[in-house]
């Protein structure tokens, strides 16, 4: 009885009290946050923002990253947050069902932990008595990167007179995420580097110069088997020009077909969200990526809608990343996004690989153009803003295509760049 009065006091709820439901044999769950269940556990150590689910011997489990942190260390320059000193020692697993957890101690090296070990010996495990289905799924933290890339932005100058003035100092580059300009942050892929065999899960994060926004060099943390833990920095040499995150976000707003989507998309009743823009290394160059949704302002259920690819020289928008991939590299022409269809197929009047192209009459072309105008007009009524747009711009297509066809000079605008053709809301 008295522990039933306990929940019913912390809860505000007399059902717990009157209910019979409730038996001796009965247990309480209600800490389900993985970081606020691990921060009650062991609140004496730091967490990772974003602890990740596997699967393992078909159950579910939550990984969660711990570190020992200090502000104490001697000789040693402060974080951003403040700490001069950080570890990742614990990997704590906890199980998605039951929402018990176990800490296993990831650096036996770190006397941080080891003092904490001696004081609560029975709440550390050592990481060999991790589970191996467990184990293949430990990566590389992202704060642990974050940080360390921060300090290593000063710190990779090793000539005490460059070191002194300051003059080669690198900054983590800004990107476009949503509506605002942040720093970018370092994430997950899987790529092969340079010299190297194969291709490993790793983190990477670029860097650019203090005063510019050319790309100068990228950092990347593998999370394979025994090359866990290993980080890597490639450096570009300083002749060679590589566009770095802020010029790439700027050659996609200044691209005419990626800017008018993004405007027909930004109209009442819908919101674009941009993604993260990924830097992704392969060979000698650097190919950048980065996803829209779409969103209405009545759902918080964003929607992958397209995806733009660039590299040095050209931007790509399509349906998917191998649309996008085809424009960026000039192997299909830029209104390969779907235009006059759902975005989930080929544009009209485009073959099916391996397929002889159609062969498309002016009557084909005015009925097409027709049936375009008609759609137009009902997403219209609809208010629906996307569909309209691309409605409009096959229409246009059909008709530059039959103008051609007559041997007719072409000089049809295009709608988004005339006010008097879009529609007011």
């Amino acid at each position: 009885f008295l522990t039933k009065l306990l929940f019913a006091v912390r809860f505000g709820d007399g059902n717990l009290l009157l209910t019979n439901y409730i038996t001796p044999q009965t247990r309480v769950l209600f800490h389900r946050d993985v970081q606020d269940a691990v921060s009650l556990l062991a609140p004496f150590l730091q967490y990772d923002h974003d602890p990740y689910l596997v699967i393992s011997d078909g159950k579910l489990y939550w990984i969660q990253d711990g570190y020992t942190t200090t502000d104490r260390y001697p000789y040693s320059s402060p974080s951003q947050s403040g700490y001069n000193y950080i570890r990742n020692s614990v990997k704590v697993v906890i199980d998605a069902y039951n929402g018990s957890a176990t800490f296993y101690v990831a650096d036996q090296t770190d006397p941080i932990i080891k003092a904490y070990r001696g004081i609560f010996p029975s709440l550390f495990r050592d990481l060999s008595e991790m589970p191996a289905g467990l184990r293949v799924h430990i990566r590389y933290p992202e704060d642990l990167m974050n940080v360390q890339a921060h300090m290593y932005a000063t710190f990779h100058m090793t000539d005490p007179q460059v070191f002194y003035t300051k003059e080669d100092v690198w900054n983590v580059p800004f990107g476009t995420h949503a509506e605002n300009s942040e720093p970018l942050e370092a994430y997950f892929t899987i790529m092969k580097l340079p010299g190297e065999k194969d291709e490993e899960f790793m983190l990477i994060l670029p860097f650019t110069p203090a005063t510019k926004d050319n790309m100068i060099a990228w950092m990347a943390a593998k999370s394979d088997g025994a090359d866990y833990g290993q980080v890597d920095v490639i450096r570009y040499p300083k002749q060679q020009l590589v566009y770095g995150p802020k010029q790439i976000e700027a050659r996609i707003d200044q691209d005419p077909l990626i800017s008018q989507q993004l405007t027909l998309w930004n109209q009442s009743g819908s919101k674009v969200i941009r993604g993260n823009l990924l830097t992704i290394p392969i060979s000698d160059s650097v190919l950048y990526v980065e996803p829209l949704f779409l969103q209405a302002t009545s759902s918080n259920f964003p929607e992958l809608k397209r995806v733009i690819a660039a590299t040095g020289n050209r931007v790509g928008i399509g349906s998917d990343l191998g649309e996008a991939l085809d424009v960026a590299f000039n192997i299909a022409q830029g209104q390969v996004i779907g235009a006059g269809n759902s975005g989930n197929g080929p544009t009209p009047g485009t073959p099916a690989p391996g397929q002889t192209p159609a062969v498309r009459t002016p009557a084909d072309l005015t009925k097409s153009a027709r049936d375009h105008y008609d759609r137009a007009q009902e997403a219209l009524k609809q208010s629906d803003w996307a569909t309209y747009g691309r409605e409009i711009d096959a229409m246009k297509a059909d008709l530059d295509a039959l103008a051609n066809a007559l041997g007719v000079p072409t000089s049809i605008p295009s709608p988004a760049a005339t006010p008097a053709a879009t529609p007011s809301p």
